[in-house]
């Protein structure tokens, strides 16, 4: 090669090095993030402290070890968690098949050549054979930046599905949580109502007994009965549900249909007095939906440098150099080799508005990820607080909700005495012992929605996926 040539070549790649990229750097939109979360304790200072629940391992915010095993269960086995997880395996391997494009594509041949033509008139007939072993090297520079763009979208699309890996973990695990603490609370309703049942069916044997000896009306059986049958109508149904949310369960631990072994009441869980929201900013990092949807945008930004590049033309260099020769014996000697190079430079002349309208379109696809990242983070800000609120006010209620529980046991209580004592009516009896039923019921429901309300903050704030189930 000569001292031409070798500045011809040094120039081609310093203009790889240096070419340029034409699609834009991305840069995070500017989203107007509230300064606290509506909601918490002391909104003033919410941003004092940079701790959060959202920061803690599931199974520091979760402590009954059953609900802990399932959790870890549920993380193993998991079919939509699988899932997740092929994704992100998919998403690697596209990445290395779409960098591969930044670099040169080598092969090699090795054939035997046999032409034979006869004999036509004058000209008479002849057989040729060659043996040749050939090596091609073929480029696409990526001069406009075109395959380094579209690595960039490939790498933020992997980016996007593991973090649509850990959305899918951190939903996994307050999906089980629901579902257990609903598994308690209708635990707890059957327990009510098979005591219900049991004293009001004592209370209608006693109010016969009086009916039979002419001190009670037979409307006051009548209404006791009531009482029973309401009670006892209850059971099967809360049955029902039980044997539902097990199988609900159980496929959300990657199982078949089936019991939940299960000793724990829905009250053994202790909820904190407050939790800590942690800085507003922090939920940006924190949260996988947002991180996701900011690695779309990231891949949608990168594609717009994709369109634009492909307006421009393609330059390719090609060369190949090898052996051939009649003998294979003199395959390999001086005289034998052969090598070619080309380049070429391809321009888009005419495509009907295609390749313009490709990047309109690319940029009209950024544009909407924009707004659904923007989207994103508002609804996750709208979770926390709603969490938040639901948190404090649930315990609230749960509060007043004892109270009236207790207030209508009593009440049951001094109505027993009354009508036994003659000074009342059954109705008395009837009204008590119904608000009293109903105060049960509402006041484990109270629990529930207090733990529910705890899990949702969890979740809301980005928590789930930090820990590795296998080491909790």
């Amino acid at each position: 090669m000569n001292s031409r040539s070798r500045l011809v070549w040094i120039a081609v790649l310093v203009g790889i090095i240096s070419g340029c990229t034409l699609g834009p750097r991305y840069e995070r939109p500017r989203i107007d993030t509230p300064s606290a979360y509506r909601g918490a304790d002391g909104e003033s200072s919410a941003t004092d402290s940079a701790g959060s629940l959202g920061d803690e391992r599931w199974s520091s915010v979760f402590h009954d070890p059953v609900l802990q095993e399932l959790i870890r269960t549920a993380l193993a086995n998991n079919l939509n968690v699988k899932i997740a997880a092929s994704r992100v395996l998919q998403e690697r391997a596209q990445l290395t098949i779409t960098r591969s494009d930044e670099f040169p594509g080598v092969s090699a041949t090795a054939e035997r050549v046999g032409v034979a033509s006869p004999s036509l008139g004058a000209f008479p007939g002849y057989t040729y054979k060659a043996e040749e072993v050939t090596g091609s090297v073929s480029w696409n520079l990526d001069f406009w930046g075109r395959y380094r763009k579209a690595t960039e979208a490939a790498r933020a699309n992997l980016a996007s599905s593991e973090w649509g890996r850990r959305a899918a973990l951190s939903t996994l695990v307050a999906d089980v949580a629901t579902d257990y603490f609903q598994l308690l609370a209708l635990d707890a309703q059957l327990d009510i109502s098979r005591r219900t049942e049991k004293s009001r069916r004592e209370s209608l044997e006693l109010t016969t007994r009086l009916a039979n000896g002419g001190a009670d009306s037979l409307a006051d059986v009548r209404q006791a009965e009531q009482l029973v049958y309401t009670a006892s109508a209850q059971i099967p149904d809360l049955e029902r549900q039980i044997a539902q949310e097990e199988n609900a369960l159980r496929i959300l631990l990657g199982q078949n249909p089936g019991p939940i072994t299960r000793d724990a009441k829905l009250t053994d869980e202790v909820l904190p007095d407050a939790v800590p929201p942690g800085l507003t900013s922090n939920l940006l990092e924190r949260r996988p939906d947002i991180r996701e949807a900011e690695e779309n945008l990231v891949a949608a930004n990168a594609q717009v440098g994709v369109a634009r590049a492909e307006l421009f033309p393609d330059i390719s260099l090609t060369a190949m150099g090898g052996f051939e020769s009649t003998s294979l014996s003199k395959l390999f000697e001086p005289g034998s080799h052969a090598w070619s190079y080309s380049g070429s430079l391809t321009q888009p002349i005419f495509e009907a508005g295609k390749l313009r309208a490709n990047l309109r379109l690319a940029k009209a696809e950024k544009e909407q990820l924009v707004l659904t990242y923007q989207q994103t983070i508002q609804q996750a800000f709208s979770d926390v607080s709603n969490a938040l609120i639901g948190y404090r006010k649930y315990r609230e209620y749960e509060t007043e909700e004892a109270k009236l529980a207790t207030a209508a046991e009593d009440a049951v209580r001094l109505a027993d005495m009354r009508y036994q004592a003659g000074a009342t009516s059954f109705l008395e009896v009837l009204t008590t012992d119904s608000n009293a039923y109903s105060a049960e019921l509402s006041l484990v429901q109270a629990r529930l929605s207090q733990r529910l309300a705890l899990v949702q903050l969890y979740e809301a704030l980005g928590g789930g996926w930090q820990s590795d189930f296998a080491t909790n």
